[in-house]
């Protein structure tokens, strides 16, 4: 059984199993597109982006929350990133990135949400962890008076990267009923649902 719940609803426990102690994702923790302008990511140690995600993921507190975390019969089992799409300074900022190319609208408009990373963990994979996190993400978005929400899937798996999938793939956001609005490479699409 698949369940899902804000990430401040959830323990930092929780956050950190998804995360793992190798590979790319406990290495980046979410901080990929966080990072203000400026700041570069190298510079950043994995611990320090550790610290960054469990403040703004705020598990356990009533405050704020930067994403979901996907369980399987109570295990932790994957993680979303969601929020006002300004909060991604570095999506926003830059516009020769592909979600921008051939685009003319407000990138920093905070009633458009985005999804940035859909993660899920090994030995839960191809279970439809990432698919319920993505149909979460939209009632999450919703739910918070966003007027739209974006995801940056990559539309292949077959010469994807593993560390290439943390966006997401096509077919986990139109099952979640968001729909192409735009293609800005053969490999990655911009995904979009207007509430």
């Amino acid at each position: 059984m698949i369940t899902v719940r804000p990430a401040n609803e959830a323990g930092w426990d929780d956050v950190r199993a998804v995360f793992g102690t190798r590979g790319p994702a406990a290495t980046c923790w979410c901080q990929r597109y966080k990072l203000p302008r400026g700041e570069a990511f190298k510079h950043h140690p994995a611990a320090v982006r550790a610290d960054r995600l469990r403040e703004q993921a705020g598990c356990g507190g009533p405050g704020p929350t930067s994403g979901l975390v996907g369980y399987v019969d109570g295990e932790p089992a994957g993680w979303c990133a969601v929020e006002p799409r300004p909060a991604y300074d570095g999506l926003v900022r830059n516009s020769s990135r592909a979600a921008w190319v051939g685009r003319d609208e407000d990138r920093t408009d905070p009633g458009v949400w985005a999804v940035t990373c859909v993660l899920v963990r090994a030995g839960h994979r191809r279970q439809g962890v990432g698919r319920a996190l993505a149909a979460a993400a939209v009632d999450f978005a919703r739910e918070r008076g966003a007027r739209a929400l974006e995801a940056y899937p990559m539309t292949t798996t077959e010469t994807a990267l593993l560390e290439e999938l943390h966006v997401g793939t096509a077919g986990m956001f139109a099952a979640a009923g968001l729909t192409e609005v735009h293609r800005p490479s053969l490999r990655r699409a911009v995904y979009r649902i207007d509430f």
